[in-house]
């Protein structure tokens, strides 16, 4: 069981300062970005369906995680005041942006018209 929680949890890319460049402003894919934090309870509310849309637009499109304390740079970048704050990325550019706990089905139709 515990093997597969943890192999559950890294469905989604954790992004950082590091590889934010390459895996999302680079992608040739779209990509849909979690703004979040370890203490926000809407992050965790939101999490498990962030890692369903991992798995489902897995090959399709990126879907990765951006801790807020510890990128804070790119987070101010992209003015994130609140979390979660999603936002979907397609040739570098922000295309989409949501504020606050959506549904599953609301992301993917957001992702869906991106794919193309």
């Amino acid at each position: 069981m515990y093997l597969c929680q943890q192999k559950r949890t890294q469905m989604a890319l954790e992004l950082n300062e590091t590889n934010f460049e390459e895996l999302v402003l680079k992608s040739d894919k779209p990509v849909l970005v979690d703004f979040w934090a370890e203490w926000c309870g809407p992050c965790r509310v939101i999490a498990p369906t962030i890692e369903e849309l991992a798995k489902d637009y897995e090959g399709k499109a990126v879907v990765g995680k951006l801790n807020v304390d510890n990128n804070m740079s790119i987070a101010s970048k992209f003015g994130i005041r609140n979390i979660p704050t999603l936002l979907i990325f397609k040739n570098g550019e922000v295309v989409d942006k949501h504020v606050g706990v959506a549904s599953k089905n609301v992301l993917a139709d957001k992702l869906n018209k991106q794919l193309n």
